[in-house]
């Protein structure tokens, strides 16, 4: 029977009220023992277990207990793959019912807005319906073991460089159409227990004093329903944060603030219903979790182990292969670089796992007995020029059939709590990679990092596979696509650039450690890149095969769509390779209206299918209004222009292969009032107030010597660009005149 929580709350102090809403220490809320309540203790994730004692840190300094370290979200979005992410979450959620955690901090799904940010290892995506999409995949699956997921951090928390008191500084549009959707679906679609705010500050307020944010937003416009808890010391005001939502300061010890909340009450400066409120989030969630206990449950960690290496095998990306891949097994290859025998396989910081074992690809190779010799060439954990290493690198390239050279990012390069000051991989990497495509042609690249990174060597060597940081089984994995065991199939979630300093965010990031201006508004990576006709490394959604695949044949289930209907796109996935494989089909939305400041594309739907070869399948994908439409501010809502959308189809976003389009109607119309600064253009454009310009303009024809159709460009456009209020110095009309037609006109739109 689901415990009363009102019933409690209705039995407590104010005392006790106010205790609940902080942590007792670093991982535990409070207990009232008086009324039975225990403490309930969360942890850090979300790509595995970091449980500590109540000693604990949050920035992964100290040992945590023996887990499992899956794949980081940098990987595990990559395979485009709901349904292995749901089941990497119930794992999860099996693990902690295994070690009595009542919430699993995590999925993290701040928009990769540049490269460097030092935490993009653990965030989804750089297109927030994708990083939405997942993440609600991922919740779905943890929740159905009855333990609690944390989102975060919500919302803009896009760089590390400052962030515990940046202000993160954009438009309702930018925010509601790029930072908030990957929130707002995972409400919509999987209830999150809890959500995390942000440290940074949004427009000028604090996330934790936000009352838009949590309020507003994330519970009247999404119907949230858990309870919202501060990143590990995000608190500013602790009253006010009441008065805007929050409800669990973390960590503890919180007894000054405790004490803050119980003054303000009794002072009359808070209302007390708005602690029941608070009190009774909080406990709703503890005891979802306790009402539900699993006993018995045992954390299989050699299981979940093979269970990871099967995930990061769906999720790497093969961004370059001549044919050179898969290997044989007969052939004499060279595995060079110490990534092969110490693969980074995890990001630093909060998230950081004390892995149960890790099994390297050199461990996997030798395990099979394949022919494979190894040379370390560079560190794994430092950038550091060893020339005999390079030669011995060199002299074993030179005899073997190919060389596998193991390279990525040292743990020291990206981390929470700082950024990359750059994309560069290590210099004696790059070095060594150049060195040995030199004097040998088949010459493989596997990358181990959690983030873009600029590839001098990419056009010199046969293949690049991208493992990203691929969890304790990374080596296994990445035995199996070697050798063709398993066929790749991961996507990428990002773009990548062939220089930083073509990133959109380039100029804005990190630049002042007041204030960071999101000036590039909606234009985040490819809708950039897109909108530029910029050349990049690595398009966003590019993924290569074993096997080939064609997407043809684009349909629509009805050639309209209005506000409240839907329309389903079906297209033909053929495998046209003589392989088995999977391939991720990609629906992106192009308003083709008209409307200004629109991307030239976005995602907007896609489905992984496996395919045998020769085989076809029909995918099919629905589609909203939504999908259409655009933040306008004017009108507080979503909004798609009436007229001709494209839907694009392919399997990145450079590579569309399909296309079909639908005709949109709308009973929305865009406010508009009519003023002085009013210019003519807009009016002109308007259905309602375009006909009285018409009729204005053609008695202004009538007086002049040239009529308007007959006058030239720079004529036609100052009358554009020419507001009302200048009507007057021309001499085309006086004050009461102009009054006149504003009125006329405003009446107009009324109508």
């Amino acid at each position: 029977m689901a415990t009363d929580v009102k019933a409690l709350v209705a039995q407590m102090t104010l005392e006790e009220k106010a205790s609940l809403l902080g942590g007792e220490s670093f991982w535990f809320t409070k207990p009232v023992e008086r009324l039975g309540i225990p403490k309930f203790m969360v942890s850090d994730g979300p790509h595995g277990l970091r449980k500590q004692d109540e000693q604990g840190d949050h920035l992964g300094v100290n040992d945590s207990i023996v887990a499992v370290c899956w794949p980081a979200a940098c990987a595990t979005t990559s395979s485009f793959d709901r349904d292995l992410i749901q089941k990497m979450g119930e794992a999860i959620g099996d693990e902690c019912q295994a070690e009595n955690l009542s919430v699993v901090l995590g999925p993290a799904v701040c928009i990769k807005r540049s490269p460097l940010c030092g935490r993009n290892f653990e965030y989804m995506s750089e297109d927030p319906y994708l990083a939405g999409e997942m993440a609600a995949a991922y919740i779905n699956g943890v929740q159905s073991k009855n333990i609690g997921t944390s989102i975060k951090h919500f919302a803009a928390n896009n760089q590390e460089y400052y962030r515990m008191s940046n202000d993160s500084v954009a438009s309702e549009r930018t925010l509601r159409e790029i930072y908030f959707p990957a929130f707002e679906t995972a409400v919509k679609k999987a209830q999150p227990w809890t959500v995390m705010c942000s440290y940074n500050k949004i427009n000028g307020v604090y996330s934790a004093d936000n009352e838009w944010l949590l309020t507003d937003v994330l519970r009247k416009d999404w119907g949230f329903k858990g309870y919202v808890m501060t990143d590990w010391g995000a608190v500013n005001d602790r009253v006010q944060d009441v008065r805007a939502g929050l409800d669990l300061e973390m960590p503890g010890d919180t007894s000054l603030n405790d004490a803050k909340i119980v003054a303000a009450v009794k002072a009359g400066e808070l209302d007390e219903a708005l602690v029941d409120r608070a009190v009774e989030n909080v406990l709703r969630v503890c005891y979802q979790y306790l009402d539900n206990k699993q006993e018995g449950v045992v954390f299989d960690r050699d299981a979940d182990h093979e269970k990871s290496a099967a995930v990061e095998a769906e999720c790497a990306v093969l961004l370059e292969n001549n044919g050179i891949l898969p290997l044989n097994r007969s052939q004499k290859v060279v595995y060079i670089g110490e990534y092969a025998a110490k693969p980074r396989f995890q990001g630093g910081g909060s998230s950081h796992i004390n892995s149960s074992k890790v099994v390297s690809a050199l461990d996997a190779a030798k395990a099979k007995g394949y022919e494979v010799e190894y040379v370390k060439g560079f560190p794994f954990d430092k950038d550091e020029t060893d020339e005999a290493e390079i030669q011995k690198a060199v002299e074993a390239a030179k005899n073997a059939e190919v060389a596998v050279i193991f390279a990525g990012l040292p743990d020291v390069f990206e981390s929470e709590g700082y950024d990359r000051p750059n994309m560069d991989m290590p210099a004696c990497q790059n070095k060594l990679i150049a060195a040995v495509a030199a004097v040998q042609p088949n010459t493989v690249v596997v990358l181990h990092n959690g983030a873009p990174v600029e590839t001098p060597w990419a056009d010199d060597v046969a293949a690049i596979l991208e493992m990203y940081l691929g969890g304790q089984g990374v080596g296994q994995a990445t035995d199996a696509l070697l050798y063709g065991e398993k066929n790749p199939s991961g996507h990428l979630a990002e773009t990548f650039p062939l220089r930083v300093q073509d990133n959109p965010s380039y100029l804005n990031f990190n630049t002042s450690s007041r204030t960071c201006n999101y000036a590039e508004g909606v234009y985040v990576g490819y809708r950039y890149y897109d909108a530029k006709e910029m050349p990049v490394r690595w398009a966003f959604g590019h993924g290569l095969s074993y096997t080939t695949f064609k997407i043809e044949n684009a349909r629509v289930s009805a050639p309209t769509m209005d506000d409240d209907s839907t329309v389903t796109v079906c297209v033909d996935v053929t495998n046209t390779g003589d392989r088995a494989g999977k391939e991720v089909v990609q629906l992106y939305v192009s308003d083709k209206t008209g409307t200004p400041d629109r991307p030239i594309k976005e995602l907007k739907g896609f489905e992984k299918v496996e395919l045998q070869p020769g085989e076809t399948k029909t995918v099919a994908i629905e589609i909203d209004a939504r999908a259409l439409s655009y933040f306008e501010e004017r009108l507080g809502d979503w909004y798609a222009a009436p007229g001709t959308y494209q839907i694009l189809l392919g399997d990145a976003s450079d590579n569309i292969t399909a296309c079909t389009e639908i005709t949109f109607s709308t009973k929305k119309v865009v406010p508009m009032v009519v003023g002085g600064d009013t210019a003519i253009g807009e009016l002109m454009e308007n259905p309602k107030t375009a006909p009285i310009i018409a009729e204005m303009s053609k008695q202004a024809s009538s007086n002049a010597p040239i009529a308007m159709e007959d006058a030239d460009p720079m004529m036609v456009a100052m009358m554009k660009f020419m507001p009302l209020k200048s009507l007057k110095s021309f001499g085309m009309m006086d004050d009461a005149q102009a009054m006149a037609l504003i009125d006329t006109l405003n009446a107009a739109l009324k109508n």
